[in-house]
């Protein structure tokens, strides 16, 4: 079954014909699918348009939040809810185009677990919009190590079994191929048809790079430390420790040698304040272990992940 993801948050001009295009698209398919449309808090009328697609379409899937909180989590909530083993989101304000779902599908079919769509040619304000995306997505990339040209496009497909589990917050939900290639995951990309938009007004504005930048931060933090946070607190406790060693000796040495007095010399205050911040990074790597193992053992999580066994009875 193919599950369609699809937030919403105050679309009610696109959403009929946004319902009509995926199902135009879904039919020209031969595989049984289903629609879920999550209610991201909409003010303007939204929720009863979903219901009322709802009520004559029992293959549409309307999940309703109480207030609105954000599209990772709208998305989450269209992966929790579908029951497809291949999932595919989208955005709800028709830039994107479901006929290009057959593309997606294509891909996977020749074995890869995620196909990532590329709005090569990209419907949107070019100041505002395009040439901040183009440097994040080159940022993402040198960074995270996963080749994509674009990472905000929400029109992907993903294989059930490399997303399921993963919990994404703030705006992490670009990331989700990060994700995808951390757990063994194959991925690639194919260009797909953007379109401005018609109605409705963007939820996205440049403030939203400053989110990006903090959250791919926390992206490598995870990449490179999630499992020994110890080693960066660490380093950086000794960094600090070092400096302090350093300050201390050196203004010992302008004390007794020079004849300096402590009061005109800051190095003093400096070795003491380095040092409170080493030990203080020491205490926050012990206290991060402790939270990641717990993180792990009291959810029976592994810190492995095994593809394929061979003559191995299960659990």
């Amino acid at each position: 079954m193919l599950s369609i993801a699809i937030p919403i948050c105050n679309e009610a001009a696109n959403i009929g014909p946004l319902y009509e295009k995926v199902r135009g698209a879904m039919e020209k398919i031969a595989r049984p699918w289903e629609l879920i449309l999550v209610n991201d808090g909409s003010t303007d009328g939204s929720d009863e348009l979903l219901d009322e697609i709802a009520a004559k379409d029992e293959r549409v899937k309307v999940v309703h939040f109480r207030r609105n909180f954000g599209q990772t989590a709208a998305m989450m909530a269209g992966f929790d809810f579908a029951k497809g083993d291949i999932i595919i989101p989208m955005d709800g304000d028709l830039q994107n185009d479901p006929e290009d779902i057959p593309l997606l599908l294509a891909k996977l079919e020749e074995g890869f677990d995620v196909v990532s769509g590329w709005r090569k040619d990209r419907q949107d304000n070019a100041i505002k919009r395009n040439a901040p995306s183009i440097m994040a997505n080159r940022l993402i990339s040198w960074v995270s190590g996963v080749r994509l040209h674009d990472f905000g496009c929400s029109l992907k497909a993903y294989r059930r079994e490399v997303v399921e589990g993963v919990r994404l917050y703030g705006e992490m939900h670009r990331f989700l191929p990060i994700y995808a290639k951390w757990h063994g995951a194959e991925i690639t990309e194919v260009v797909v048809r953007h379109y401005a938009r018609t109605a409705g007004t963007s939820k996205y504005g440049l403030e939203r790079v400053l989110k990006v930048l903090a959250d791919l931060i926390t992206v490598k933090f995870l990449d490179r430390y999630q499992q020994k946070p110890m080693y960066l607190f660490g380093a950086c406790g000794l960094l600090s420790l070092a400096f302090s060693g350093f300050s201390g000796v050196y203004a010992l040495w302008r004390k007794f040698v020079n004849g300096e007095s402590f009061i005109q010399n800051p190095l003093l205050m400096l070795c003491v304040v380095t040092g409170m911040i080493g030990i203080m990074c020491f205490l926050m790597g012990l206290l991060a272990e402790m939270i990641m193992r717990t993180f792990y053992e009291s959810q029976g999580k592994s810190v492995y992940i095994v593809r394929a066994t061979r003559n191995v009875e299960g659990k």
